[in-house]
């Protein structure tokens, strides 16, 4: 995942991170309930230090993925015994399925993976003799109160997003590649990365407006996929870090769903519909106009760079640049702190504790910390 500046940051540093090297105050422990399958893997197969802390960072990312996916499930996907919760909103979900026909089925099935991948991880942890992350203590913050949802605390905030959409470019272009010659890559959508917007209903007053409600459910089609292609690139990048050969086996089994969800999203994302935001001037450009939204520059090079149908990653430099290009996955020298850094930079974690972010800090240091034994 990338970092990129903007006008959080320095508020992200000073509220984030300053307490990167304190413990998370209370003992956290996982439910019964939860691991009642541990039991049926060995236990103290000897995964190093390095290993344990790596899956524990993606245990809590897969927790943070489950609950938003769920405040997604339960205004606009699919309620049933798999995802429950929420009665859903005919409005927003009538404004997801305008981009998507298959929007609400798909939230409720990734909704379904991100909640099987937390069971799994920490399932696997306990029953190789490590500690399993539980972030329930920090279910603290309110949700949406419109009509659908379960009302009850989250640990991600949907309501003031910051979404960088230049993974756009990023796999359309043949000339860099962040892992080979790092650039700054445009936005699919100028407007997201320079705001803050929800990407769920808050109130019933949001379904007012059917413009204001669609910017809504646009806003949801790029935030989705901006959360996904950094956990394909994580997974793969841990996966270099790996000693247990049964470790680096769970990660590279992982990853690829990510981008399998990623890839999905990103097709979604580009049928979103151009608009404008009459409450807050967000625009959403007609993509395949040939235009750059960021520069206004026309021409062969910028319909190729935006063209919705151009979803196939582009070959690029990989490993050196004396090499031919190759179609790779970009980036694959990701960082669990800059994951972090990136969600936070997101807005994903408004309304958040200290006693939160020191404890995902800590986290993603020991991950970052680790090294592949020999």
């Amino acid at each position: 995942m990338e970092t990129n500046d903007n006008s959080n940051s320095a508020a992200i540093d000073r509220r984030s991170f300053v307490k990167a090297g304190l413990a998370a105050t209370g003992a956290l422990t996982v439910g019964a309930g939860l691991l009642e399958h541990a039991t049926a893997a060995s236990a103290g197969t000897g995964l190093t230090a390095g290993d344990v802390a790596m899956l524990r960072f993606l245990a809590a990312g897969e927790a943070l993925e489950a609950d938003f996916y769920t405040q997604y499930n339960e205004l606009g996907g699919v309620r049933d015994s798999e995802v429950p919760g929420g009665t859903g909103n005919h409005e927003y979900t009538n404004k997801l399925n305008r981009i998507d026909r298959n929007f609400s089925q798909y939230i409720h099935d990734v909704a379904d993976d991100e909640i099987s991948h937390q069971n799994f991880l920490n399932a696997y942890l306990v029953a190789n003799g490590a500690e399993a992350v539980d972030l329930e203590p920090f279910r603290t913050l309110p949700g949406s109160t419109a009509t659908g949802s379960s009302g009850k605390l989250r640990l991600t905030n949907l309501t003031q997003l910051t979404i960088d959409t230049s993974w756009w470019t990023r796999y359309r272009s043949g000339t860099h590649n962040p892992d080979v010659n790092p650039t700054v890559f445009e936005q699919a959508v100028p407007g997201l990365h320079n705001g803050q917007f929800t990407a769920i209903p808050r109130t019933n007053a949001d379904l007012h407006d059917a413009r204001h409600l669609q910017a809504i459910a646009n806003t949801a089609a790029f935030h989705i996929p901006t959360v996904e292609q950094g956990g394909g690139s994580l997974r793969l990048a841990m996966a270099q870090k790996a000693t247990s050969v049964e470790v680096l086996r769970l990660l590279i089994s992982m990853g690829p769903i990510e981008l399998m969800h990623f890839h999905t999203w990103s097709a979604i994302a580009g049928r979103a519909p151009r608009l404008t935001d009459p409450t807050n001037g967000l625009s959403f450009p007609d993509l395949d106009s040939g235009v750059d939204p960021n520069s206004g520059a026309t021409g062969p090079a910028a319909k190729e760079m935006f063209q919705t149908s151009l979803i196939m990653p582009e070959p690029c430099p990989f490993i050196d640049t004396s090499l031919p290009a190759c179609s790779v996955v970009r980036p694959t020298n990701a960082t669990a702190t800059g994951a972090l850094k990136f969600l936070t930079a997101m807005g994903l974690f408004i309304g958040q504790s200290d006693a939160f972010f020191a404890y995902l800090t800590n986290l993603a240091t020991a991950a970052d910390a680790a090294q592949r034994g020999v």
